[in-house]
């Protein structure tokens, strides 16, 4: 499935945006996700889909002031 990481375009195996986060290496409680631009929650990825061309952002916090 091709989609949209990041603002990157990939190639992806995934089809759940938890199998995503796992796939990409990402540390799963460390990192907040959105898909099309909707926040989606920790417990809420698993059921969560993908499509193709499906734009994904996964953010890791930033500490600073």
């Amino acid at each position: 499935m091709r989609l949209e990481l990041n603002g990157e375009p990939v190639e992806v195996r995934a089809t759940t945006l938890a199998e995503l986060v796992e796939e990409q290496g990402y540390p799963p409680r460390a990192v907040a996700t959105a898909l099309d631009g909707v926040f989606v929650p920790v417990p809420c990825r698993a059921a969560t889909t993908l499509t193709d061309g499906v734009k994904v952002e996964v953010l890791s916090p930033m500490q600073g002031g």
